[in-house]
């Protein structure tokens, strides 16, 4: 429908009344919105710029700088916020100094933490986690409203389903940045938490929503009257695609709706349109979605079986808890078999036994478990909630022994583990109790990887890949340097395995060195 000036106007003019708002310039059709493809236009961003853009990896660029110059020196107001230096994890509690990042730039920062692997091993996840969480000073090269390396840590945090985390970081942000405020409302989505990002949306004239994120939540706040003009407004003004168009008149009125065909569903989902298809009543299966998404099965009105296959998927990367995994495993009786159903059963065994004391049925429901958590990569959860439990109650049958081995040296207590260990024969089990205990110096590995990560363990120096960074005080570039190194180690760069443990052992993360070479041993993943 064509939509003259003077009407145009008091269109706009009524909308003005009605949401207390300008209506700004919507984003531009195909312009960028951010690293992660599923976040919603809830806001429109400025122009990107070559400044605040993420670059792409450059597979030519040394590691080693090649001049000796002196990087340019920037002063801000104290009073200015620095988005870099958010963060929740104080030096005393990560044991970094606050200095971690030193002399480098934040779009190496943000770069080597964009092109992490989804899913590492938990040692890894665990390390590079406290990083983004870490309170740290900003990198010396950040400049005044340089957002890059925070937002590649909220974005890190976000794509392994870790909102509470994220949702965290973002609120000691603030909400006046449009990218800050993005990743919160759509955070807040997933969680079921909207209703604030609502209301400051309301209430910040320097936010500009685009007309969907406008209308839903004018339908939230109970303005319907207000939503339906928004919406047509948006359709007369060219601003709301079809699709959303159907798609909001349904969530506005879904009763003019009944016996229709349901909408299909787009191929780029966001948390927006997520929620506007459940509030439909047409909710749909996150399996396939990005790991944020599952987040939004664990809420309690999600059926069990959902919730479950959620925290399974969320526990992998470690944004769901090893007790939020077991909680729902043992909720109720399993309702069928296969899949998740057996693992289901197989933890009821294994807790019944361990409080029974019965060896044969321990032994029985060790062996039946291991299997099943390995193809579904749960090792570490399970081995965190029940390792150390089997330090008192290790079983004589030779597999049942190798599987309270590995979960006992996969579980927080692997050292004390190690100690209670009743023998110590040759080959494999010698070599990861020696590990654990950190006694490596006589210790002979069995085959290529594990002589990869005796060389490692017993190395004596920094790796000179690594000490470049050491030298030029990049010290947290260079720990997200070990961390990939470790990572591609484990597809069959096994120097790279060796150099990893080796550095981290050398700048003191003992603990980490041992939990990582442990994983590779026993996990044995190829990815």
């Amino acid at each position: 429908m064509a939509v003259n000036g003077p009407c145009k106007a008091a269109i706009i003019g009524a909308v003005l009344a009605l949401t207390g708002g300008p209506v700004q310039a919507q984003v531009t059709q195909g312009a960028p919105l951010s690293a992660i493809g599923w976040l919603s236009d809830s806001v429109a961003l400025p122009p990107p710029s070559i400044d605040s853009a993420v670059l792409p990896p450059d597979p030519n660029e040394p590691d080693v700088t090649t001049g000796a110059s002196v990087a340019q020196v920037t002063m801000s107001l104290l009073e200015t916020p620095v988005l870099d230096a958010v963060g929740l994890l104080s030096s005393a509690t990560t044991g970094f100094s606050r200095d971690l990042w030193g002399s480098s730039r934040p779009d190496d920062l943000a770069r080597r933490i964009t092109d992490m692997p989804l899913y590492l091993y938990p040692a890894m996840q665990d390390l590079l986690n406290t990083l983004l969480l870490a309170e740290l000073n900003p990198p010396k090269g950040a400049r005044t409203g340089d957002d890059r390396l925070f937002m590649a840590r909220v974005d890190r945090l976000l794509s392994i389903g870790a909102l509470d985390q994220a949702e965290a970081l973002l609120n000691r942000a603030g909400t006046s940045n449009p990218r800050v405020f993005r990743r919160g409302f759509d955070t807040a989505l997933l969680l079921g938490t909207e209703d604030r990002f609502c209301e400051i949306l309301t209430n910040s004239p320097d936010l500009s929503p685009t007309f969907t994120a406008r209308v839903f939540c004018l339908a939230r706040s109970g303005e319907w009257d207000a939503a339906v003009l928004t919406l047509e407004t948006g359709r007369a003004l060219g601003y709301i695609s079809d699709f959303e168009d159907a798609l909001l008149a349904r969530f506005l009125d879904p009763e003019l709706f009944e016996g229709e065909p349901p909408l299909r569903r787009p191929h780029d989902l966001t948390p927006l349109t997520f929620r506007m298809f459940e509030a439909i009543g047409e909710h749909i299966p996150t399996g396939n979605l990005p790991l944020a998404f599952a987040q939004a099965d664990l809420r309690a009105n999600i059926g069990w079986k959902a919730r479950a296959e959620a925290a399974e998927r969320l526990a992998r990367v470690g944004a769901a808890t090893p007790n939020q995994l077991l909680g729902l495993y043992t909720e109720r009786r399993p309702a069928a078999s296969g899949g998740i159903w057996d693992r289901m059963q197989s933890v009821r065994r294994l807790e019944q036994s361990l409080s029974s004391g019965n060896e044969a049925a321990l032994s029985a429901s060790l062996t039946t478990l291991w299997p099943q958590i390995e193809d579904a990569a749960l090792e570490v959860p399970f081995a965190r909630l029940f390792g150390e439990r089997l330090m008192s109650q290790i079983p004589q049958h030779p597999d049942a022994r190798d599987v309270a081995l590995s979960l006992g040296l996969l579980s927080s207590k692997s050292e004390e583990f190690a100690a209670a260990w009743p023998t110590r024969s040759t080959g494999k089990e010698a070599l990861l109790t020696a590990i654990a205990l950190g006694n490596t110096e006589d210790a002979s590995g069995y085959n290529a990887t594990s002589r990869a990560v005796v060389e490692g363990m017993n190395a004596q120096d920094v790796p000179v890949r690594l000490k470049s960074l050491m030298e030029s005080n990049r010290m947290g570039e260079a720990i997200l340097r070990a961390i990939t190194l470790y990572e591609n180690g484990t597809h069959g760069n096994l120097d790279e395995i060796a150099d990893a443990l080796a550095f981290f052992r050398q700048i003191g993360l003992e603990r980490i060195a041992r939990q990582a070479a442990l994983e590779v041993l026993i996990l044995e993943r190829r990815g």
